[in-house]
């Protein structure tokens, strides 16, 4: 799946969650929507890129129904990595400035974009969505669905990808970080909150990320 200026006029291939079904078509929509797909289309993105928002808003209509505000869920996925520079935390953080300072010139209601900046300011950590919290469990277990990839092809390929986008950081310190995040991961009761979700991807979820932890162990020196 794509996304470019088709999903913005709203229908196929993003559709519900193409931009102008989300925000309208004034100019500022319009505007705003096209801004988000160049950030999103930045040369130095490796895995957050148009490929990965498509991923995310596919999985985000697969669970839908569990969702207390569907359309708050799919705003949230346009500007969850919207600001990308590789610093956890950050990254959200400003994405969801962005989310706040955009969408009221879209006509977005003040209390959906408060919940749409929370939402991705969530993704900086996804063990903090709390029981409970529909919109965030679906936010976060559509964000996750990459990891039960169906192959091992397409894990290693995402993770390989992953890697790119730290490629400035040397291979000791980056295995040790990212088998901190696979490790506190595998750790939690479950991957995915949503019944849905749970039942497409925590096993193939598990068994992916213990692979690559063994890998990243392997290589070790």
């Amino acid at each position: 799946m794509e996304i470019g200026w088709t999903d913005l006029a709203g229908g196929a291939p993003a559709s519900p969650g193409a931009w102008t079904d989300l925000a309208g078509d004034s100019s500022a929509a319009l505007a705003t929507g096209a801004e988000l797909v160049a950030r999103w289309s930045e040369p130095h993105r490796r895995y957050h890129t148009l490929d990965h928002l498509a991923a995310v808003l596919a999985a985000a209509d697969r669970l839908a129904e569990a969702a207390a505000d569907p359309a708050a869920v799919r705003l949230a996925a346009w500007f969850h990595d919207a600001v990308y520079d590789g610093r956890p935390g950050w990254d959200e953080e400003r994405s969801a400035q962005l989310a706040q300072a955009r969408l009221p010139r879209c006509g977005v209601p003040p209390a959906r974009v408060a919940e749409v900046a929370r939402l991705v300011r969530l993704t900086a950590a996804h063990d903090r969505v709390a029981p409970g919290d529909a919109n965030g469990e679906v936010l976060s277990d559509a964000d996750l669905a990459v990891l039960g990839s169906p192959s091992r092809e397409a894990y290693d390929a995402y993770a390989a990808r992953i890697r790119q986008e730290y490629a400035h950081v040397p291979d000791e310190p980056f295995r040790a970080g990212r088998a901190a995040v696979l490790e506190r991961l595998l750790a939690a009761p479950r991957l995915y909150r949503t019944r849905a979700a749970y039942e497409l991807w925590e096993e193939r979820a598990r068994a992916n990320m213990r692979a690559e932890l063994a890998a990243l162990g392997a290589g070790r020196p």
